[in-house]
């Protein structure tokens, strides 16, 4: 479809329909509208959440007749690209084959302007997609969806276990009872909290008759399981600096 309505120019952006009103359409969408660029040379980065919504929207305004589509956008809204399927429990992107390890435009916008891509001037956002443009051909990096699927699973369980992982191996004091320490359980690779002692180990701790006494009635010498409380029991004056017990002592109870 052409501005003039004969079909034989060549007009590859997107064109408003006869009597259809532009505040139906999102910024982003009119600027293409006004710039007559394609769909499929958008100037939201490729993948970004601007770039998938605008293809969602053209998709739901082309098939209410809002808006007329060159051949290859017509062929790019056919497929799923918009819309997002779970995938082991993360959401992805569907009909992304290849995707530009490139960088956002609000980003580079607000480095260099101050300001978000939108916001800025017609000069200005041309400098801006010419710089991302540069940077993506020095880059020259693309994923498989595949590759981006992992990518996305690999960060998501960076994230959890940075922000989930307490501590591991350094007990402190206070609990259901007098000390705790979080450890790694070997077996199941999960963590687990360990809770032991009691205020009558503190007072003893610097009597020798009572710690031996302790260590023979424990068994401590055979405690080896870091995920037990006997073995932080036994081992309570190893760590007692970081418990407010005084001095470190190499020795079990």
């Amino acid at each position: 479809m052409c501005d003039c309505g004969c079909n034989t120019c060549e007009t590859k952006g997107p064109l408003l329909t006869e009597g259809k009103v532009k505040s139906l359409l999102s910024e982003g969408l009119q600027y293409h509208i006004d710039k007559k660029i394609p769909l499929f040379e958008t100037v939201y980065r490729i993948g970004s959440d601007k770039h998938l919504s605008l293809i969602k929207e053209a998709r739901k305004m082309y098939s209410r007749n809002v808006i007329n589509l060159c051949e290859d956008d017509e062929a790019l809204i056919k497929t799923h690209l918009g819309e997002f399927a779970l995938y082991e429990g993360v959401s992805v992107p569907l009909d992304l084959p290849m995707l530009e390890e490139s960088y956002d435009y609000d980003e580079v916008a607000q480095s260099e302007f101050g300001m978000d891509y939108d916001q800025l001037g017609s000069g200005e956002k041309e400098w801006v997609r010419d710089e991302i443009d540069n940077m993506s051909m020095n880059e020259n990096k693309k994923l498989s969806l595949q590759e981006i699927i992992k990518k996305v699973l690999d960060e998501k369980k960076a994230k959890k276990k940075k922000k989930k992982d307490p501590p591991i191996g350094k007990p402190k004091r206070g609990g259901s009872k007098a000390y705790y320490v979080y450890v790694r359980d070997p077996k199941t690779k999960k963590v687990k909290k360990v809770s032991f002692g009691s205020g009558g180990l503190r007072a003893k701790i610097r009597n020798p008759k009572a710690r031996k006494a302790f260590a023979a009635r424990h068994n401590c010498k055979n405690k080896k399981d870091r995920t037990k409380a006997g073995y932080w029991s036994c081992n309570l004056p190893r760590y007692a600096s970081v418990l407010g017990l005084g001095a470190n002592m190499n020795t079990f109870w």
